[in-house]
């Protein structure tokens, strides 16, 4: 097994959700690759330079932690880093469908890769960016579930 894993999302943007992730991701494998997706079919609120500098603020206390932009699909990213070990976070039941639906897709283009499921802890479990977006654009107070340079950079976008 590689010690490099890769977390791949948009990350649109970071929560604690995904900082949780990321320290599990830690205490199993020496490094982590946070890949930040250049592009998605998501309709996304921030661009990718503005996602990448979340992130990497975000995660900078984090030793063993790098945030790199990707584009295309992910298992061709992972094979470019040289690792078989792609993150993924699982928050709620309804979150495995469409994971299990990806893991065994990237597995058909890239069988000598893997798909590592890890759940955030409770408190962090039911916490998607989407609806931190969705409760901020109706004055909902955030500071609970993002960092406070994350929560003014999603109040700043809804003001527009």
């Amino acid at each position: 097994m590689s010690n490099l894993a890769i977390y791949p999302g948009t990350f649109d943007p970071i929560t604690y959700g995904h900082l949780d992730v990321i320290k599990r991701t830690r205490a199993i494998f020496s490094e982590v690759i946070v890949a930040v997706a250049q592009t998605s079919r998501k309709k996304l609120t921030f661009k990718c330079g503005e996602r990448l500098d979340m992130v990497k603020q975000a995660t900078k206390d984090m030793g063993g932690v790098k945030v790199e932009p990707f584009d295309g699909l992910v298992v061709n990213f992972a094979r470019k880093k040289k690792t078989n070990i792609l993150i993924r976070g699982l928050r709620m039941i309804s979150d495995f469908e469409y994971e299990f639906q990806m893991a065994l897709t990237n597995r058909r283009f890239a069988e000598d890769i893997e798909t590592v499921f890890l759940m955030p802890s409770e408190n962090h479990s039911f916490i998607s960016s989407t609806l931190l977006k969705e409760t901020a654009s109706l004055g909902a107070d955030i500071s609970s579930f993002v960092p406070g340079f994350v929560e003014k950079n999603i109040k700043a976008k809804m003001k527009r």
